[in-house]
């Protein structure tokens, strides 16, 4: 009986169609004694880590969770998981739920059959440390220097976290009433639930001498000038808390607004509801946000003009007295996401773009602006839209219009969610041409001395992105307060596993070494680590030197999701993501190839012709030294570096 397409499972295949003859096995098998290379053990990069613009080292802390690799003294696999995660980013039940994971675009998984649910473990990994009431260890001695951090967002928290750990304290400046820049102000709390949001942030603030100032804006309530004489260093992470506008004619229109004041006075509460029509003019995650939020707020069906409320830069968001929304009726508010681009490249996320479909969203994809119609009142009535030209699934630039695709889309409110910049008021002289801060490659301000940035101020991106960069601004800052020459960054720039670490963990310490010895024949000294190489920080390794043949099809576990329907939609603030179970979360990281390192499989053992490979005696083992080879058993045959699944094993010692 024929399979049907529907039940087809997409795995991996050895071989190609028409690959069916032996070549020379002299070529590729030992005979005799033609060879002269033997195995050593090397580690690179996986493709999760190497994709994960904040460097967590996935691939580890999955190892954790999956029993792997396993903790030391009274700490339980959960609270390992934690720390080996927040090395890197001390975010995990936000990032868990609202990162795009690019970490799992790059999964090698994906040349098997699905890439592993790095976010959900993720989740599960934060959302049980909050559970636990676990605490980030105290930081390192202080130092006794001081670092001020304009903006409490996630850019200039993670800073302030990873100063704190090196021994440096921080001030953060934020001119908002409570911190959590784009977390809190910029993402609906459906997404971001502000209980687990409010932990993440406590929990760093717990570490001590992280001193917060907020509603004060610096270049309006304090001066530059006294910052740089009160404090040692300057971390600039303001955020871009300004939306671009749309530009056509008549965007200057008073119901004309950013997606950035939209979200803005929704997260802050003074948006009750929304107008009847609402176009929004995007295709990144923001507009998506913009148009699901205005769907869930819904429209009065008769409101009164006294009813409304001016926003504070002087536009009418919709209708927002409190009195006027308990006791008005509402009704479904008539939301359109228009989109350059085609909804198979729209920069939000494809669960996103779906989920709003869902939520009773229309989308015109392939469609740009070209007007925006006002009335004699000075308020928009409609947006004027037509198709625009494109070759392949991207619009041309510059744009064209395509004659006679022009439609006018009638409107109370049009958002602009196509883009963001820095607010550089009080302080211009920090800004470039385009609103933001100029960096060079270690995050210092070109021409500032002392001064750093992070974030969204250096180049619109990822909350992950701000993430990753706040980390290597605090290694920036500590180099400079110590006066030392700034180091070159690895080629790989991310938070690595460390053998040498890990045998410190499990008391296996090397022992020291004594440069009045021997330097050559170090196979019995204890103060090496012998046939272990880590190209980690130069090398990602690909799918095409693993034996991917070792992995059979396993279907991702999946997490249920809450998405409204459109008649449910209006009032539904419920968290969308239901977060896996232990046991799920467990399985679901078995699911991960551990891409360049060793997992204990035994193949190499097994099918080693010469028993030259062999385990490690317990007492000796640790993650990355679960085997071993004597040299004078093995003949070079290299089926232990075919067999092994994770790339770990070269065919190099001898070269």
């Amino acid at each position: 009986m024929a399979t049907s397409k529907d039940e087809m499972k997409h795995t991996f295949r050895k071989f190609e169609d028409g690959d069916n003859k032996w070549g020379n096995w002299q070529e590729a098998i030992f005979n005799e004694d033609h060879s002269h290379k033997c195995p050593t053990y090397v580690h690179r990069t996986p493709p999760c880590q190497g994709s994960c613009p904040s460097g967590e080292d996935i691939r580890g802390w999955l190892q954790v969770v999956r029993g792997i690799e396993k903790p030391t003294g009274e700490m339980d696999w959960q609270e390992y998981a934690f720390r080996r995660l927040t090395d890197a980013n001390p975010f995990p039940a936000m990032m868990g739920r609202v990162c795009p994971a690019p970490c799992e675009d790059g999964c090698n998984r994906n040349e098997v059959d699905d890439f592993v649910g790095i976010n959900a473990v993720e989740q599960f990994i934060g959302d049980t440390a909050r559970e636990n009431n676990l605490k980030f260890e105290a930081g390192a001695p202080l130092t006794g220097k001081k670092i001020a951090i304009i903006g409490g967002g996630p850019a200039g928290l993670a800073a302030a976290y990873q100063l704190r750990r090196i021994g440096h304290a921080s001030t953060v400046f934020d001119d908002h009433a409570e911190l959590g820049g784009m977390f809190r102000y910029g993402i609906p709390g459906y997404r971001v639930p502000r209980d687990y949001l409010a932990a993440e942030i406590q929990r760093i603030v717990d570490m001590g001498d992280i001193e917060i100032r907020l509603n004060t804006r610096v270049g309006k309530d304090i001066s530059v000038e006294d910052l740089e004489k009160d404090y040692d260093a300057i971390l600039w992470a303001i955020g871009c808390k300004n939306g671009r506008a749309l530009p056509v004619p008549g965007s200057e229109a008073k119901n004309c607004v950013t997606g950035v004041q939209f979200l803005e006075a929704f997260n802050k509460g003074d948006m009750q509801v929304t107008a009847k029509r609402v176009v929004c003019v995007g295709g990144g995650d923001t507009s998506i946000d913009v148009v699901s939020v205005a769907r869930r707020l819904g429209a009065i069906k008769n409101p009164h003009p006294k009813d409304s409320k001016e926003h504070a830069e002087g536009v009418v968001l919709g209708y927002v007295t409190h009195d006027a929304v308990e006791i008005a009726q509402k009704e479904g508010a008539d939301v359109t996401l228009t989109s350059l681009f085609p909804k198979a490249n729209m920069t939000a996320a494809e669960h996103e773009i779906m989920d709003a479909l869902e939520e009773g969203v229309t989308i015109l994809d392939g469609y740009m602006p070209v007007e925006v119609i006002m009335g004699d009142d000075g308020r928009a009535t409609g947006l004027k839209v037509a198709q625009c030209k494109i070759e392949g699934d991207s619009p041309v630039f510059p744009l064209e219009v395509i004659e006679g695709t022009e439609q006018i889309i009638e409107c109370d409110l049009i958002v602009s969610a196509i883009g963001q910049t820095g607010d550089l008021e009080g302080v211009e002289e920090y800004g470039n041409d385009k609103g933001l801060i100029d960096s060079d490659q270690f995050y210092q301000v070109p021409g500032k001395e002392g001064h750093f940035v992070a974030g969204d101020i250096v180049r619109p991106h990822l909350l992950t992105t701000a993430i990753g960069q706040a980390s290597i601004a605090a290694e920036s800052i500590d180099h400079y307060l110590k006066h030392e020459k700034q180091k070159k960054r690895p080629k790989v720039d991310k938070h690595q596993f460390d053998l040498l670490q890990k045998l410190n963990e499990a008391g296996l310490t090397p022992a020291s070494y004594d440069h009045r010895g021997e330097i050559r024949g170090t196979n019995d000294a204890d103060f090496a680590v012998h046939n272990y190489e880590d190209r980690a920080k130069h090398e990602v390794i690909a799918s095409t030197e693993m034996f991917l043949g070792h992995f059979e099809y396993e279907p991702r576990h999946k997490r249920a999701e809450q998405v409204p329907s459109a008649e449910q939609v209006i009032g539904h603030f419920e968290e969308r993501i239901i977060p896996l179970p232990e046991e799920e979360a467990k399985a679901e990281a078995d699911r991960c190839m551990s891409c360049g390192m060793c997992f204990e499989c035994d193949n190499c053992v097994i099918y080693c012709p010469q028993d030259a490979v062999y385990r490690v005696p317990k007492d000796q083992s640790t993650t990355g030294r679960y085997v071993a080879t004597d040299y004078s058993r093995c003949v070079g045959c290299h089926i232990c570096a075919d067999v092994c699944p994770t790339g770990y094993i070269d065919m190099a010692l001898g070269e």
